[in-house]
């Protein structure tokens, strides 16, 4: 699934492509897509049309199109969601689930093969719509406060990666970036949240951060063509993992050759000498 730097990466795309322009005409070509915008599609619409986007905004993985009015149309890629900014006479690409013509001719496009992600219309949310206020802010937000976050952290008796992972405590980390963070600190992802040191934490953040700025200025992590920005092009992080991905290859630090647990019906990857394995873990 996308995550803060990938979101980020569209953001910026459609903040350049999108905003000061009318939203001329509006297609759902698949209701699914629109599924939380509860009054339907052709509400949804008839609501964007003749629209003009203010700008583009993003909290944690979410994002959305400030519209005059002070709305919103709020979006989620989900795990294969793709913004496109095409031609309106280009041929459409697959998995097209909803097109916005634009007052230049050209469509943005938002395509999605799993159908995980969709976009809804959200009232009076140009500032912050109601429907993500209980996302915490990202590390990357100027407003996220380091030392509120150590102190929930502290709280709680959890493994640091599921903390972490909690969109309600710090927003934008998923699966990859979390392994990434935890190599570099260095922390075992069950290390039990309550017993982390001051520095352990100090450490965790700022690795966090390091790991998206770097992921950010390389658009992004991409495995696949699921992720992609709105000019179709794919980012390159995933040259540059650690941790995430890397079973049976040896530590950059150390050598060992780094393991990889199921976790959460997923994954952890985490080298055995660096990321010592808890007496007392939070698995």
């Amino acid at each position: 699934m996308p995550e803060l730097p990938e979101v980020e990466v569209v953001r910026r795309g459609i903040a350049e492509h999108v905003v000061g322009r009318t939203i001329n005409r509006v297609v759902v070509h698949d209701v699914r897509s629109v599924r939380r915008h509860l009054p339907g599609a052709t509400d949804f619409e008839h609501r964007l049309e003749g629209r003009t986007v203010m700008g583009a905004a993003r909290r944690g993985k979410y994002l959305w199109l400030q519209l005059d009015h002070d709305d919103a149309v709020l979006c989620h890629l989900g795990m294969s969601g793709q913004f496109l900014i095409s031609e309106a006479d280009a041929p459409p690409p697959r998995h097209l689930r909803i097109a916005l013509t634009l007052d230049d001719g050209r469509e943005l496009r938002f395509a999605d093969q799993r159908i995980f992600g969709g976009m809804s219309f959200s009232e009076d949310g140009a500032h912050l719509p109601p429907e993500i206020a209980h996302i915490a802010r990202d590390p990357l937000d100027p407003l996220f406060d380091a030392a509120e976050f150590a102190a929930r952290l502290r709280k709680r008796e959890t493994g640091v990666k599921r903390a972490i992972l909690d969109q309600t405590l710090i927003s934008g980390v998923g699966n990859i970036y979390a392994d990434e963070s935890l190599w570099r600190t260095p922390l075992h992802y069950a290390r039990n949240t309550r017993h982390l040191r001051s520095r352990e934490v100090e450490g965790l953040l700022v690795h966090v951060g390091e790991v998206m700025l770097e992921a950010l200025a390389q658009g992004g992590t991409s495995f696949d063509t699921l992720y992609v920005n709105v000019n179709g092009n794919s980012g390159y992080f995933e040259r540059s993992l650690q941790a995430y991905g890397q079973e049976g290859k040896p530590c950059q630090r150390c050598g060992t050759p780094i393991r990889r647990d199921a976790f959460m019906n997923r994954s952890s990857f985490w080298c055995p000498t660096c990321q010592p394995r808890p007496r007392n873990g939070r698995f």
